[in-house]
């Protein structure tokens, strides 16, 4: 009468993950222009390295702990957004807001393509979502800078490829594989 499921058992990797989430709401009630914003985000960050990092080293990568990482990426990004986006409203062209508006409903269709089709949340670990999430964490370190402008282009342009990229292989896939790289690497 065994349960068919294995039974996940909490990990080092599972713990950095949820100290990534911690640490996230920590930054909501920390000043943007205080260096301990930097270092506690800094520190989120590495997290984000670190749990997977962890898991594979030893071996208790699991799809819990995909998930798990891919809330605790949602709410750390969510946290940057509700932070940064008043500057950034304030220091960024209007145009840009239509090509992120643009990125967000590419986004959002690659997450409804992969609920219809897998029945669950799927994001997946591509090479260009990792690139954008590097970009995008960069943000804060060239808020003030005179290129900051030129810097959010780029990474507009960067996070649009890799929205694409990721609905483009949720309609060609039949099966769900979060570390699938990109859209020409199979598993």
């Amino acid at each position: 009468m065994g349960s068919s499921k294995i039974q996940h058992k909490w990990n080092m990797a599972d713990t950095v993950s949820v100290v990534r989430m911690t640490a996230s709401l920590f930054l909501i009630f920390i000043p943007l222009s205080s260096i301990w914003f930097l270092i506690i985000y800094t520190f989120a960050g590495l997290t984000d390295v670190l749990d997977g990092w962890l898991a594979r080293k030893t071996g208790r990568a699991s799809e819990f702990g995909a998930r798990l990482d891919s809330i605790a990426d949602l709410l750390f990004y969510s946290v940057l957004l509700i932070r940064l986006f008043p500057v950034l409203y304030q220091r960024l062209p209007g145009k840009i807001w239509y090509v992120v508006s643009g990125i967000v409903l590419v986004r959002l269709a690659a997450y409804a393509t992969a609920a219809v089709k897998y029945h669950r949340f799927a994001s997946l670990h591509t090479w260009l979502n990792k690139l954008t999430g590097a970009a995008v964490f960069l943000l804060p370190y060239v808020l003030f800078g005179s290129f900051f402008v030129a810097y959010s282009w780029a990474v507009c342009m960067l996070a649009f490829v890799a929205s694409v990229e990721e609905l483009a292989i949720h309609l060609l896939r039949t099966d769900y594989f979060a570390n699938q790289k990109s859209i020409i690497h199979k598993k």
